[in-house]
C-alpha cells in the first residue's frame, strides 16, 4: 500500500529505530496519527529537546545536561574507585543496585575485531588519563559477559595492573531463578569459581 508522502516518509523514519521493523513502523505511524495532536507534538518535542540538551559528560562520557553528568558533579561519590562500562545505559542499571558509590567511565563500546573495533577505538585513553590526574586506586570493569566484554576487561587489566591500580571484574554466573541444567557449561564454571560462603 502506498501512503501520502509524509505518512511514507514517517514510517521510514520509524524503521530506522533499532528493533523497529516495517510493520512496527506502520503501526507506530498510525497510532501517531490518531492520538490527539498534542501527544505527538509533546513526543517530537522532547525527542528535539534530548537532541539539543543532551551530550556527554567531559570527564566519564555518560549522558548529560551540562559539562559533567549528575555522578561526576556529586561530591559524595568515591573518586578513587571508577566502574568501567560500555554504554551510558550500563549505568542505569548499575545505579539500581545502589552498590555502587564510585564514579563511571564509559568506554563507548568493547573491542571487537571481526567488527573493526580495537582499543583506540574506545575511550580508554582517556581513561588512562583520568586515573593518572585523579589517583582512582581500582577500577571495576562491568563490561559485558561476552567475548567482546572480556577481550575489553583483559585489556584494561593488562594496561592498568602494571601502574599499580587494582582492576576488579563483576561477578558473572548463573541468575535468579534459573536452572542448573539449562546453564551453559562457561556460566556454570564461572558460578563455581565466584562461590562463596554462605
Amino acid at each position: 500500500m502506498i501512503y501520502p508522502g509524509p505518512v511514507a516518509k514517517l514510517v521510514e523514519e520509524l524503521e530506522k529505530l533499532p528493533g523497529v521493523g516495517p510493520r512496527t513502523a506502520q503501526r507506530l505511524a498510525f497510532h501517531l496519527l490518531k492520538v490527539p495532536k498534542e501527544e505527538a507534538l509533546a513526543l517530537a518535542k522532547a525527542i528535539v529537546e534530548a537532541r539539543e540538551k543532551v551530550s556527554h559528560c567531559s570527564r566519564c562520557f555518560n549522558l548529560a545536561e551540562g559539562e559533567l553528568c549528575e555522578y561526576c558533579s556529586d561530591p559524595r561519590r568515591d573518586t578513587k574507585v571508577i566502574c568501567v562500562v560500555e554504554r551510558p545505559q550500563d549505568i542505569v542499571a548499575l545505579e539500581k543496585t545502589g552498590e555502587h558509590r564510585g564514579l563511571y567511565h564509559v568506554l563507548g563500546g568493547a573491542i571487537s575485531p571481526i567488527d573493526g573495533i580495537g582499543p583506540d577505538d574506545l575511550r580508554i585513553r582517556e581513561l588512562l588519563e583520568r586515573v593518572r590526574q585523579e589517583g582512582a586506586v581500582e577500577l571495576i570493569v562491568a563490561t559485558n559477559p561476552r567475548v567482546e566484554g572480556e577481550a575489553t576487561a583483559l585489556y584494561i587489566a593488562d594496561l592498568f595492573r602494571p601502574l599499580g591500580v587494582r582492576v576488579t571484574r563483576i561477578a558473572s554466573g548463573l541468575p535468579v531463578g534459573g536452572d542448573l541444567e539449562y546453564a551453559d557449561e562457561i556460566t556454570l564454571g564461572r558460578a563455581l569459581r565466584g562461590r562463596r560462603e554462605i
